[in-house]
């Protein structure tokens, strides 16, 4: 008894804990989840790509980056047309002996200390301006084209989930028609349990598939909205392939160039700049003698000419030596990448287009091999596993040739991207 006792203490501890665990699915949290994960993108025929793009590159982060910039432009280009190259500075000086021989000597002195600026210093001030003007400009191009391809991925990531989606929901509608039918067979004694419970988990196969499909189409879907800040999805992003050959035009190329021009436009400033300036002060002086009550005004020209510059030179020419053989590298690292990217491009569009002719040849004889196995299952000439291998590959060589059909427009998309072509 007192075992049969602690059974029962166990199995109610155990139907208590199935029925927490249970409680959720009873009281519908899981449709509550799923709602919440719902992500609805309607198809607007008005909105065009282009008009995507351009709000897309409006709520970028790195616009405010981009606008501080322009301070820039405008601090350096205030600096080049300045009159004089820093700022003047004035000297007061009062001296007096009363703290010394007490005979009543006076002076008052003012300076006033101008900077004169270095040859070609003002000139090359104002190439830095230009110069740092084209690379924000440059930077601005760039980022509208790294926008641009972020959107193309986005939007045919989607277009490449939807189809999967379409093609899983197709699978999971035949498989419940094939269950439907062997379960009538299998009710009327033409067909094995064994066959029904095969279709029946061909049938929770199916729709382990097509839940899956959604939730990555979900998935893409709250991607694309996070980038652009839209609902809607144009009608048509298909786009032509550019007559480009390479990628010579490419904003993002350019911009490296660009970077590149600026830190050597900086190094030769920092050449000129990397001597003092001449300095000349103009002074006006009063003085009173030792028990003299008449003033002595005076005026007179002082002028400040450095020596020794290397010790202030050197720091300021190496930093400039580092930027600009940091330019240098990133450029080359970036021409790596491009041509690495083109190569891709091209080879990829090549081989998706290629592939293309094979799939579409294979899901022609896919799908009279489908309506063949259909016709002699139901005429009892096939079993049901055959038909099952038929429909599997049926559904396989349609899965290629649809989703063939968007990597060729998906890999036209980043071909365009890699020269550097907006959409």
């Amino acid at each position: 008894m007192y075992f049969i006792h602690q059974r029962l203490i166990v199995q109610r501890c155990i139907a208590l804990v199935l029925f927490s665990l249970a409680a959720p699915l009873v009281l519908g949290e899981p449709a509550q989840h799923e709602a919440d994960h719902i992500d609805e993108l309607k198809v607007n025929p008005n909105l065009q790509f282009h008009e995507v793009l351009e709000k897309t590159i409006a709520r970028n982060p790195m616009q405010a980056a981009l606008h501080s910039r322009d301070y820039m432009v405008s601090a350096k280009r205030l600096i080049a047309n300045a009159t004089l190259p820093s700022t003047p500075a004035i000297n007061v000086l009062h001296q007096n002996d009363a703290l010394g021989s007490g005979r009543g000597e006076r002076e008052w002195q003012a300076e006033l200390e101008l900077p004169m600026w270095l040859p070609n210093q003002r000139n090359n001030r104002l190439k830095v301006a230009d110069a740092t003007q084209s690379n924000v400009a440059a930077s601005r191009e760039s980022l509208n084209l790294q926008v641009a391809g972020m959107l193309r991925e986005a939007v045919w990531d989607i277009s490449f989930n939807e189809n999967n989606n379409a093609l899983t929901t197709s699978k999971l509608a035949l498989a419940n028609k094939l269950q439907l039918d062997v379960e009538k067979r299998y009710q009327a004694g033409e067909m094995a349990k064994t066959d029904a419970m095969l279709a029946q988990q061909e049938t929770l196969r199916a729709e382990k598939e097509q839940l899956r499909a959604e939730a990555e189409l979900m998935h893409a879907r709250h991607r694309y909205f996070l980038l652009t800040g839209l609902r809607e999805l144009p009608a048509s992003f298909e786009e032509k392939q550019s007559p480009l050959e390479d990628y010579s035009q490419s904003s993002i190329w350019l911009e490296a160039q660009s970077k590149l021009g600026l830190a050597e436009t900086e190094r030769a400033l920092a050449q000129v700049e990397s001597h003092e300036n001449l300095q000349v002060l103009l002074n006006m002086r009063r003085s009173q003698g030792a028990f003299d009550n008449m003033a002595n005004d005076s005026v007179g020209v002082k002028v400040r000419i450095p020596f020794g510059g290397d010790t202030r030179a050197a720091p300021i020419k190496a930093t400039a030596e580092m930027h600009v053989g940091a330019a240098q590298t990133e450029q080359e690292l970036l021409r790596n990448e491009m041509e690495t990217m083109m190569h891709e491009a091209e080879h990829n569009l090549s081989v998706s287009r290629a592939e293309l002719l094979l799939v579409s040849k294979q899901y022609d004889i896919a799908k009279e091999s489908a309506r063949l196995a259909q016709k002699a299952f139901q005429l009892g000439e096939t079993d049901l596993v055959s038909l099952m291998r038929v429909q599997a590959q049926t559904y396989e060589a349609e899965r290629a040739f649809s989703t063939r059909k968007i990597q060729v427009q998906w890999d036209i998309a980043r071909y365009n991207q890699a020269v550097g072509v907006l959409p």
